[in-house]
């Protein structure tokens, strides 16, 4: 095999892990959490399916290999609830260590890429990113909402946190922002 090869399989070996790192959010059924791999697979699939929602127009191709790549990092990091504040103060740090080791596996130009992708939805810069961060948002409200508030409830977190943070989701899409905040309004509604 030759070395270019061992560094793309001894890639794709590593992202395995991130099969196990676990996430606060429970798959709709409400029968378990869902792993970051799950939720990278789910983001990717949100894209496809609601690309026609994006603020202005996108690539495509490029928001759904952000989706793939965002939170590859998590294997290193562990996954950081947005709504603890502790952890977030070292969340970039942690993480930026994590992407230059895990996409360093890579041979030179596909980390360097896929360093870029992970580097762009961070920052937001771009309409790719901010459609992807809107659905990031977006898929956890749609979990929270249909187990009952979920994460939401189980960690006492306040319609206003909910919505002050999801609004994110209005920069990259804002019918779905309008979608995202009947539901989180209804997530905290009491039967």
């Amino acid at each position: 095999m030759n070395k270019r090869l061992q560094q793309q399989i001894a890639f794709l070996v590593e992202i395995d892990r991130l099969k196990g790192v676990l996430r606060r959010t429970r798959l709709l059924d409400g029968s378990r959490y869902e792993n970051s791999a799950e939720h990278s697979w789910y983001l990717a699939m949100a894209a496809l399916v609601l690309s026609e929602y994006a603020r202005e127009p996108i690539d495509l191709l490029r928001v759904i290999k952000m989706a793939l790549v965002h939170d590859i990092v998590e294997i290193d990091a562990g996954d950081t609830f947005v709504f603890d504040e502790q952890a977030r103060q070292t969340q970039h740090e942690r993480e930026t260590r994590a992407a230059e080791r895990i996409f360093g596996l890579l041979p030179p130009e596909q980390a360097k890429e896929f360093h870029a992708l992970w580097q762009e939805f961070v920052e937001r810069r771009t309409p790719e990113a901010r459609f992807a961060a809107a659905l990031d948002s977006l898929v956890s409200v749609i979990a929270n909402a249909h187990t009952q508030g979920g994460s939401w409830c189980e960690n006492n977190i306040p319609i206003e946190r909910v919505l002050n943070f999801d609004q994110r989701i209005e920069q990259g899409a804002p019918t779905l922002w309008k979608l995202a905040k009947q539901l989180i309004v209804q997530a905290f509604q009491p039967d």
